[in-house]
């Protein structure tokens, strides 16, 4: 049985800590046709079209898909065309296997699905029947070109076939990370998506930080340049090229464990701690974005087990934390940011860096939360303080009872705001804990919330945010609201509510005697009855 805490883990068991951009998935668009009206203003500057409708483009669309086959034929490519439900990466990964060059295009994949465009509808006035151009679904071809970069290894690049021909392109940090060490002749042991162990580990960590937007954005135009595009010269001479924005956005924190058994073991004990973790105040707390009732998208948390190894799942809007055991030798603890607006930041790619900070301080913030949920004790120095009337520069304030129903409503209620960066307020404290109480917000004054505010500032358990409203929990404050809530919920309520009759034993009677036990068989208390 595994007994190290979570900070001792994170301290000494963790032998090799990478932080590192993991995958990333771009859309490419080009901002002037993204609407009907963008779709004419650009048939306007085509010579010899009369009449704006779809069938206009017609001819351009005919000329770049035949500019991918002459491209195939030219290299000696493969194409090859996807089923539905083939795992495309398999397939991509059997081409690498084979190739044998620095870099270049491994094959060029085929494969319909849905899309936003164009379409062509009549409609009908006074003067007869016109054409419309609309938005709307369909499903064309997609162009999939599997590539291998010199400095990012491997990647695709994904054309639709209709106007306005958008693009995808899908890296991997990783990837790029393992380049540049192989340049540098820095020796590393891969660990799937991610590195085992490397010889030069700080030297790792501040490569992994140089991949940034303009590293991004060169590699992207760089096989624009290099592959078939549907926009000529003078297209994008009139402004017509494309843009990069982040679809989606994977923020990875590997740490490489000195001992598995024990790893895994104690990774099932942290989601057993924070199974509660996707209540919507809790997901507030790790992303530090405000729920309400009118926040759009799922809040949960889930657990996945595969085989005996389990994997915690946080849902936030669109976005959430993978947490898992990663080959059994790493704690993978994983930001995938599918919505950037979910975390208040634009999608264009030149806002990297601040996605970059928000989702690698979304890791940290759950490893964070989870350390002081799993070795929350405040010592018994602290906890005779708390329990104890204190007066401290002239100010008295009462004790905070352990068992006081108010008391122990108060500390569950501060607790939600643990890790929240702007803190908690009067009347947001009132919210929390009203329910708690069994009562209405509105039938707690402000006055007693001052009272209560007052008796947890003197006690060290918040301070006040300055030049403001607003507190915060202290980190004895968090330990404190946390050990206080779950002796008691866990320990004595169970005892208490068992009828004074029972014949089963009561926790407290079961923890007793497992105590004495332990003391017996170790020699540290005499047998009963000496």
């Amino acid at each position: 049985m595994v007994t190290t805490s979570v900070a001792s883990l994170l301290k000494d068991k963790v032998r090799f800590e990478l932080e590192c951009i993991d995958r990333m998935y771009l859309n490419l668009y080009v901002p002037g046709l993204q609407r009907p009206e963008g779709l004419v203003g650009f048939l306007r500057q085509q010579p010899g079209v009369k009449v704006y409708s779809t069938n206009s483009i017609a001819p351009m669309t005919e000329a770049f898909v035949s500019s991918i086959e002459r491209f195939v034929r030219r290299h000696g490519l493969k194409f090859v065309d996807f089923e539905k439900g083939q795992r495309k990466e398999e397939i991509a990964l059997e081409y690498r296997q084979r190739f044998r060059g620095s870099e270049g295009v491994l094959f060029v994949g085929r494969a319909q699905e849905k899309a936003r465009v164009f379409r062509t509808v009549k409609r009908r006035d006074a003067r007869g029947v016109y054409p419309w151009i609309v938005m709307g679904n369909a499903l064309p071809n997609y162009y999939y070109f599997y590539v291998v970069d010199r400095d990012f290894g491997p990647l695709f690049v994904k054309f639709c076939s209709y106007f306005p021909y958008t693009a995808k392109v899908c890296l991997n940090g990783h990837e790029w990370l393992k380049r540049q060490l192989e340049q540098r002749g820095i020796r590393y042991q891969a660990l799937d998506n991610g590195l085992l162990e490397c010889a030069a580990p700080q030297r790792a960590q501040r490569i992994a930080a140089q991949l940034d937007e303009k590293k991004i954005e060169a590699v992207v135009r760089k096989w624009l340049a290099r592959l078939p595009s549907p926009y000529r010269e003078e297209h994008k001479q009139a402004g017509y090229d494309y843009k990069v924005s982040i679809l989606q956005a994977e923020f990875s924190l590997t740490q490489v464990l000195d001992a598995p058994a024990a790893g895994r073991s104690f990774f099932e004990e942290i989601i057993r701690e924070n199974i509660d973790l996707g209540r919507p105040d809790q997901v507030q707390l790790i992303f530090g974005r405000r729920i309400n009732r009118r926040t759009p998208g799922l809040f949960r948390t889930c657990v996945v087990t595969h085989g005996v190894i389990p994997s915690l799942h946080i849902n936030y809007k669109r976005s959430r934390i993978k947490q898992y055991h990663k080959e059994g030798k790493a704690l993978r603890t994983e930001t995938v940011v599918n919505d950037t607006y979910d975390l208040g930041i634009k999608k264009s790619l030149c806002n990297l860096p601040a996605l970059r900070q928000a989702g690698f301080a979304i890791n940290r913030r759950l490893l964070e939360l989870q350390t002081l949920s799993h070795d929350c004790n405040v010592g018994a120095k602290n906890f005779a303080s708390i329990t104890s009337p204190i007066e401290h520069k002239g100010q008295r304030a009462s004790a905070l009872r352990f068992g006081n129903p108010r008391t122990m409503a108060l500390l569950q209620a501060v607790s939600l705001f643990s890790l929240l960066p702007e803190g908690f307020s009067n009347r947001t404290l009132r919210e929390r804990l009203a329910p708690l109480l069994g009562k209405n917000p509105g039938q707690l004054s402000a006055g007693s919330m001052t009272y209560d505010l007052r008796r947890l500032r003197l006690h060290g358990l918040i301070d006040r945010i300055p030049h403001s409203h607003r507190y915060r929990l202290t980190r004895l404050g968090c330990s404190a609201a946390l050990f206080f809530s779950r002796t008691y919920l866990r320990l004595f309520r169970p005892a208490l509510s068992l009828p004074a009759t029972s014949t089963s034993p009561s926790p407290l009677q079961r923890f007793d005697q497992a105590f004495l036990h332990f003391l017996q068989s170790t020699h540290l208390a005499p047998a009963p009855g000496t």
